[in-house]
């Protein structure tokens, strides 16, 4: 597996997800795995939905992360989620490891899909589909209604 590096949007990024100093994140950390992108994650005490089980908005959001890093660790882009859709399999426990993966399985044009799966002790969690739009830097700007850090820029789609 071949790390990828957690500063690639810079280190002063705060994304919940993967924002290597947020200190309430998740602090996410990906590889490629030939045509996919992994990560591993243990949720602690305090993400509960039901007690012992994992919100299952945290799980989207694990699914939505893997699957915007599949971008960056496939394609060298970033991308703005504009659809996703999850089923969810089995409960998430608390305190047992989550894998996460995605993988490509589309691209037209600025259009991305992703599919992403999270397994917990060899068994299927979640699968699903998530939709992503890689932006050019004007894009992302009108986006974002601000300019979009230069730390991001080569992550972008040209212009």
């Amino acid at each position: 597996m071949q790390p990828l590096d957690p500063f690639v949007f810079g280190p002063d990024q705060a994304c919940f997800g993967c924002g290597p100093h947020n200190p309430k994140g998740m602090h996410l950390r990906f590889a490629v795995d030939g045509d996919e992108v992994v990560t591993t994650w243990t949720p602690t005490d305090g993400l509960e939905g039901p007690p012992g089980i994992l919100h299952g908005g945290l799980q989207a959001t694990l699914a939505d992360e893997v699957g915007a890093w599949t971008l960056v660790g496939l394609l060298g882009r970033f991308g703005f989620t504009t659809s996703l859709q999850l089923r969810y399999l089995r409960p998430a426990r608390i305190g047992e490891p989550i894998e996460a993966r995605g993988r490509i399985t589309r691209r037209e044009g600025s259009r991305v899909n992703v599919a992403v799966r999270l397994t917990q002790g060899g068994k299927g969690l979640l699968s699903g589909r998530i939709a992503y739009v890689v932006p050019t830097v004007a894009l992302a700007q009108k986006v974002l209604g601000q300019h979009l850090p230069e730390a991001w820029h080569h992550l972008a789609d040209p212009e």
